[in-house]
């Protein structure tokens, strides 16, 4: 008996010490809760704000349902789009703000004055938030990557490009003035450098004014009048915002100055659709703006799991494998709609 139970007790005691000796309970390579990621967000649900320039744009509109389809893919984002219906710095300012005081876990900015929204960056960093840029970027130190549609230098090229084409090509001549959203708008003034540095390639083009137009469709139609009555040999009008374009076409429809002006610039193709159609317009640039949205999800998924880095790739759903060069996620270029393709595109 008393071996009986001497054995027992060994038995038990082996027990418990291979359960204490065992390994932690391991997944399958298949089983994809198995996968670590690194960050202290890794798996959970996160909340990430998309933040436009300016809310009720069709663009951000369009880059806000792309935005919305990667979260619902992805399952584990909450997406809040919300911004200044009003394109006010300061507004922007205020959600960024309101966004740091409840602890969301990613801030995404298309940041239409940088050095008025920088500082609230800068705050929403130091809370522990990812910020990261869209659409435009901002200084460095404010955000940790930006989600970037194509280089400056691609855009500025393209426009150039095109507006030479539709003036017949590189005998191109006359006057070319471009009409921008806000003076301190830094993506389009990276854009203009570049415009500028291309211009030389058209010796016969000659930039004579950029004016602004504040994100408004009204000041830009009467911006683009203005240049039309300033300058009589005006035959180009580089429109490089989404507001800015149909109000810049829209100048030269009604002032019967279509076939003499072109405009060229940069909008939905759902926005310049009847003016390319109608020949006011021969040539849109653009991105598809529901993959940049779609993209920034993914990039915002992965800033808050600790998983993108400088220089590396991004897993982005339907999107496949986007190359991060330093710390901008590249979504791959521009699309030039002309009316022989803009009728295949619906955003």
């Amino acid at each position: 008996m008393k071996i009986q139970l001497s054995l027992l007790s060994l038995a038990a005691m082996a027990a418990l010490f291979t359960a204490g000796c065992s390994s932690p309970e391991t997944k399958s390579a298949g089983d994809p809760k198995a996968e670590t990621t690194g960050g202290p967000s890794a798996g959970k649900k996160i909340t990430v704000c998309l933040l436009p320039k300016k809310k009720g744009v069709p663009y951000f509109t369009s880059c806000s349902e792309g935005a919305e389809e990667a979260a619902k893919e992805l399952g584990n984002v909450e997406l809040i789009y919300d911004g200044p219906t009003s394109g006010d710095a300061a507004d922007a300012v205020k959600l960024i703000d309101q966004w740091t005081a409840q602890g969301v876990d990613v801030i995404a900015v298309s940041p239409n004055d940088p050095a008025v929204l920088g500082p609230a960056m800068k705050r929403a960093r130091d809370a522990g938030i990812k910020v990261i840029t869209w659409d435009a970027d901002s200084a460095v130190d404010t955000r940790e990557f930006l989600v970037n549609q194509a280089t400056a230098e691609e855009i500025g090229n393209s426009l150039v490009d095109s507006m030479a084409k539709d003036l017949g090509g590189d005998k191109a001549a006359g006057d070319v003035a471009i009409v921008t959203a806000t003076l301190t708008a830094a993506n389009q003034n990276e854009w203009i450098k570049y415009i500028k540095a291309r211009l030389p390639k058209y010796p016969g083009l000659h930039l004579v004014a950029t004016k602004p137009s504040n994100e408004d469709q009204k000041l830009a139609f009467s911006v683009t009048q203005d240049l039309t009555k300033a300058y009589p040999n005006l035959k180009g009008v580089f429109a490089i915002s989404s507001v800015a374009f149909p109000g810049a076409a829209e100048a030269i429809k009604q002032g019967g100055m279509t076939g003499k002006v072109f405009v060229t610039g940069l909008s939905t193709p759902n926005d310049m659709r009847n003016y390319v159609n109608e020949g006011v317009v021969k040539s849109v640039i653009l991105w598809n703006t529901k993959d940049l949205g779609y993209l920034t999800v993914y990039a915002a998924r992965a800033a808050a799991d600790g998983v993108l880095k400088a220089d590396g790739t991004l897993k982005a759903g339907r999107l496949g494998e986007k190359k991060v060069v330093g710390d901008n996620v590249m979504l791959g270029g521009t699309i030039t709609f002309t009316k022989d393709n803009i009728a295949q595109y619906n955003f």
